[in-house]
């Protein structure tokens, strides 16, 4: 793999060098691929700050209590305690509002809404349950440090 970005230089270089793109060109696609990589990253970030807020919310703790909690290898259902059934509530209303803007804003079909909260509850409960770090660096569900999509 390299390091971040060589193998599309690399690329854009082939490129230009066999004539298909001018360095203009070349150029303006790196940087929309950048761009488009940054802005991805930025509503990653959002969207995971959203997430973390409606917990730290809901169980009335700062973020540096959950983090530190959840780094220790406490579950969200140890940390919650007693507010363990809120926070799945509060967590599923947060998810089935964003699927409903998903719908509305054309990204997802009804159909696929309609699929994706079947089991929303259930998949939030093993979320709770579940002892996965929640900050950068940890192992996330598929077993690699920091890469990778969690069920979140």
């Amino acid at each position: 793999k390299g390091r971040k970005g060589e193998g599309i230089t690399n690329i854009m270089g082939g490129l230009v060098t066999k004539g298909t793109l001018t360095q203009a060109q070349a150029d303006a696609i790196t940087k929309a691929m950048t761009d488009a990589r940054d802005a991805a990253r930025v509503a990653h970030d959002a969207a995971r700050a959203e997430h973390i807020k409606v917990i730290t919310d809901t169980l009335g703790i700062d973020e540096a209590t959950l983090r530190s909690r959840v780094e220790a290898g406490d579950s969200l259902a140890t940390i919650a305690g007693a507010k363990k059934d809120a926070l799945i509530t509060a967590l599923v209303a947060f998810k089935t509002k964003k699927i409903d803007a998903a719908v509305t804003a054309g990204k997802l079909t009804a159909a696929q809404a309609t699929a994706m909260k079947s089991n929303l509850k259930d998949r939030v409960t093993a979320h709770v349950e579940a002892t996965k770090g929640m900050g950068k660096g940890h192992k996330g569900h598929d077993g690699h440090k920091g890469k990778g999509r969690g069920g979140h």
